[in-house]
């Protein structure tokens, strides 16, 4: 069977977290093809009330959002450069990211969607929401969900266990000693 030339289109939602880039890299690594052209969305965060704040700090808070915005896309837009990957970036407005991502991968005509996820426990996805799991459960098309634990999560969780093995070696002897008691 010979290798199909017909362009694949990859939707990834990107944001300015650890986990975002994470899920790139995995991406990159494990998942992409040189047949792939990949479409990056953000959807940048916006502000409730700003009919109550003057002004200047709506001002302010359009020019904070454009910079991070624009931050996010030339990093992006690097890695994609450096890895050869052709593609664009792509700015979502909406208060709703899942459903404004979904409906660009449905427009694009996406082969499937990429995105990366928090982690969050069940009880905090159900009170916040996650984008992630909004994006698997509304996607009509195929979806990669990256989950990485950061690596400072890995250092807790480790010094969690060696912490755990201490003191299980040093109650130990104590117990073995009790029993030590017991037959004499």
């Amino acid at each position: 069977m010979a290798a199909s030339t017909t362009e694949r289109i990859a939707v990834m939602a990107v944001d300015d977290s650890e986990h975002s880039a994470l899920a790139f890299d995995w991406y990159v690594n494990h998942f992409h093809k040189a047949e792939n052209r990949l479409i990056l969305v953000h959807c940048p965060e916006t502000y409730a009330n700003v009919t109550m704040m003057s002004p200047g700090r709506v001002q302010e808070l359009i020019k904070e959002c454009e910079t991070k915005v624009k931050s996010i896309q030339d990093k992006f837009l690097e890695k994609m450069k450096s890895h050869g990957i052709q593609g664009e970036f792509i700015r979502l407005n909406g208060d709703k990211p899942g459903y404004q991502i979904v409906e660009c991968a449905v427009n694009k005509k996406a082969t499937f969607i990429v995105t990366g996820t928090r982690g969050q426990s069940k009880v905090r996805r159900t009170i916040m929401g996650s984008v992630s799991d909004y994006i698997v459960h509304h996607s009509p098309i195929p979806v990669l969900v990256c989950r990485h634990k950061l690596p400072s999560e890995i250092e807790k969780e480790e010094k969690e266990r060696l912490k755990k093995e201490v003191k299980e070696k040093s109650a130990a002897p104590a117990s073995k000693e009790k029993k030590e008691d017991k037959k004499h």
